[in-house]
């Protein structure tokens, strides 16, 4: 893969911060080493002493003195090792990806931390997309990220997909409009990026089959595509075994993942990850040392210190007793859709096999927006104000 073809100017431009290298030098180096290169601030001047934090099983998160300072001070911008080594081995361990014995130049997997999985797809847009550029993406998809794309100033071309995804026969067609021989030509108009979300998709509750990935993923070879896979539902899905990823057919380093804890641990806490080939995950890296410069240090230990209590068994039955909650609250919507709308002939929507989203199309509606915001929203005003405005059993007297 030549990475360098899809590098913007700005992210080519891109060079390591002196002082973020230092403070990762720095990290690496034993305790008695003392620093007066970067700038940190003296921990001994922090009003924060320890902390300790109680998980719902009833095991303690502690920060003694030591820890405290740690946690309350600048750290790698590409995440904190402890974390890292620990997403690393489960990423591994769920996806086997085909690159992470691959060769650095040839795309081996690397990860970084991100402030939540948006941090990720922002900087991953920065580093890819130019001005008036084509991006291949779901219709309809996810709003935060036409917000990250639209003031870039790219086309955004959609592709048809349904309650299973992306439709590869969709794409195909989109793609016939250019020819994949004119693909490294100087200026070509060949869309280089494709944005997708795979499971429970925000906001049509839609996941790809796998072989509908499989059909992408050659469409993607075919027209040398980078696909970026924002996968915050991962963790959600309904039946077992979970679906394969793009990153497990990866053969190529061609796949950029986003994960997020958001849906799963705290949104709150805002720790996501970005996985993909090497070269790419160290651009993003350089992306965060001139903006946010590293996701919070303390929240990273936090969550460190509870995957490593628990290890991967134990993160796996969390989730499980996720998913399970959000069966009862997928299962609970279903019903009243059914109660409400079914044999009416006024909507349909399909069961969501993973996520928090149920889509409902009104039939004969093109434009829902006036019949939420204006109508909907106008009846239930109206209800309101019967109820607050009723008069009591006493004025009524």
């Amino acid at each position: 893969m030549n990475y360098a073809r899809f590098l913007t100017a700005v992210s080519a431009a891109r060079k390591p911060s002196p002082i973020r290298m230092l403070t990762e030098i720095q990290q690496r180096s034993p305790p008695s080493m003392i620093s007066l290169a970067a700038g940190a601030p003296n921990p001994n001047t922090f009003p924060f002493h320890s902390c300790s934090i109680q998980v719902k099983n009833g095991d303690m998160l502690t920060f003694d003195e030591t820890m405290m300072k740690r946690a309350l001070q600048y750290s790698a911008s590409s995440g904190i090792p402890e974390l890292l080594t620990w997403m690393k081995a489960l990423q591994k361990n769920l996806h086997n990806p085909p690159t992470a014995n691959y060769s650095a130049e040839k795309g081996k997997m690397d990860m970084c931390v991100t402030t939540g999985s948006q941090e990720g797809l922002c900087k991953v847009f920065e580093m890819l997309v130019n001005p008036g550029d084509n991006v291949l993406l779901d219709a309809p998809t996810y709003s935060g990220t036409l917000a990250a794309l639209q003031p870039l100033g790219c086309n955004l071309i959609n592709v048809p997909s349904d309650q299973h995804g992306m439709i590869p026969g969709g794409l195909k067609e989109v793609l016939s409009r250019w020819d994949p021989a004119d693909v490294h030509k100087p200026h070509s108009t060949v869309p280089r990026v494709l944005y997708t979300i795979p499971n429970g998709g925000n906001p049509t509750g839609a996941s790809m089959t796998t072989q509908r990935k499989r059909d992408v993923y050659e469409l993607a070879r075919q027209y040398d595509l980078l696909i970026i896979e924002d996968d915050p539902y991962y963790f959600l899905q309904f039946d077992k075994p979970w679906a394969p990823t793009f990153l497990s057919m990866d053969v190529d380093g061609r796949v950029i993942r986003t994960d997020s804890f958001s849906k799963i641990l705290s949104s709150g806490l805002r720790i996501g990850f970005v996985t993909g080939p090497k070269p790419l995950v160290d651009r993003v890296v350089l992306h965060i040392q001139a903006s946010t410069m590293h996701t919070s240090t303390f929240t990273q230990l936090m969550v460190s210190q509870l995957l490593h209590g628990w290890g991967q068994e134990g993160f796996l039955n969390h989730v499980d007793g996720v998913i399970e909650f959000y069966r009862t609250q997928r299962d609970a919507m279903l019903s009243s859709a059914d109660k409400c709308l079914k044999g009416l002939y006024v909507a349909e929507w399909h069961a969501p096999a993973a996520g928090m989203f149920l889509w409902i199309k009104v039939k004969g509606v093109a434009d829902t927006q006036k019949l939420i915001m204006e109508k909907s929203v106008g009846v239930v005003l109206e209800l309101l104000l019967r109820f607050f405005c009723a008069p009591t059993s006493a004025e009524q007297a």
